[in-house]
């Protein structure tokens, strides 16, 4: 149990700097410091433990073992930069429906999902990397096509130009008004 608890605390806390960085050099400094602090939450943390395997989130194998994972449930439901906290009841067709994500949200998202490449993908990872995770599940997705959209735009940029100028690119965003 003290192994995962590591495992898991060390997986967190570099996905967390790693973040950071990105947010840093995408210019939502904010968002990079208070990125994921929920997982450090019990309902998040003590399953993330249990169910710590370092290859993958242990919110899968929760999935696998219970049909759902209730840190997921809880995880989403708190932070802004994944886009499946963007759904509600639409006043048209009176189903749960995608909600435009703000660009500042979309950019954190990018870094979260480049970041996460990085840390489960370790010697694996490549520029293409992150697009590649994005492309394979792309079709069951619930996500607001401008959404999906911007952040394809942005994957594919990194795989296509690197990081540098994705970033660069992305510092020239405009991000007014988002940051909320």
């Amino acid at each position: 149990m003290l192994k995962r608890f590591y495992g898991h605390f060390s997986t967190v806390t570099r996905h967390r700097y790693k973040v950071f960085v990105h947010c840093v050099k995408a210019g939502i400094i904010w968002r990079g410091l208070t990125h994921d602090l929920s997982k450090f939450s019990p309902t998040e943390f003590i399953p993330g433990v249990k169910y710590y395997q370092g290859t993958r989130s242990p919110n899968e194998r929760e999935r696998e073992i219970f049909g759902a994972s209730r840190a997921w449930m809880h995880h989403k439901g708190r932070n802004r930069h994944h886009f499946e906290y963007w759904t509600d009841y639409s006043p048209v067709t009176k189903q749960v429906e995608p909600v435009k994500m703000p660009t500042v949200f979309v950019i954190e998202m990018f870094c979260d999902r480049v970041s996460a490449s990085k840390i489960y993908g370790k010697d694996k990872y490549t520029d293409r990397s992150p697009l590649d995770y994005f492309l394979l599940v792309k079709s069951k997705r619930v996500i607001h096509p401008e959404t999906s959209a911007l952040l394809e735009k942005l994957l594919t940029m990194l795989a296509e130009k690197g990081e540098e100028a994705t970033f660069a690119y992305i510092r020239n965003m405009d991000k007014k008004g988002m940051q909320y």
